[in-house]
């Protein structure tokens, strides 16, 4: 084995666990779950549709990792970038009727935007090789 091809195989990822932004993602919901806990009892609503949105961006980076067309996986990832959109508006409301402070609010959606400028990276490692 080439040198150059060692360096490539301990670069590539096995599964989906393994995927920085996966990891970052997961951790981000975690946190997202332990904060919805300090919501009022009747702010369900919001609770259940933040769990599920910071949910579906890590399951949708998980089920491109087992797509095998990178125009499949793109697709899915697309996804993934519109939930983390939609997280950060439930974050926002959730500011705005003071479930959460608007500091705490303001470093969640900048850390979901890091996760996202993460992710358009991902996708666009994709589009180049599916151009090659």
């Amino acid at each position: 084995m080439l040198e150059n091809d060692r360096f490539f195989m301990e670069k590539q990822y096995h599964k989906f666990y393994e995927l920085d932004i996966w990891k970052e993602g997961y951790n981000l919901q975690k946190e997202i779950f332990e904060i919805t806990l300090t919501f009022p009892k009747y702010a369900y609503d919001i609770v259940s549709q933040i769990n599920r949105s910071t949910n579906s961006i890590i399951a949708n980076i998980a089920e491109s990792h087992g797509r095998f067309h990178f125009a499949d996986k793109i697709r899915v990832l697309y996804i993934s970038r519109g939930e983390i959109e939609e997280t950060q508006s439930h974050i926002m409301v959730a500011v705005s009727r003071k479930y959460m402070t608007k500091q705490d609010g303001n470093l969640l959606i900048q850390r979901y935007e890091n996760l996202k400028m993460k992710l358009n990276g991902y996708i666009s490692s994709f589009r180049t090789k599916e151009s090659q």
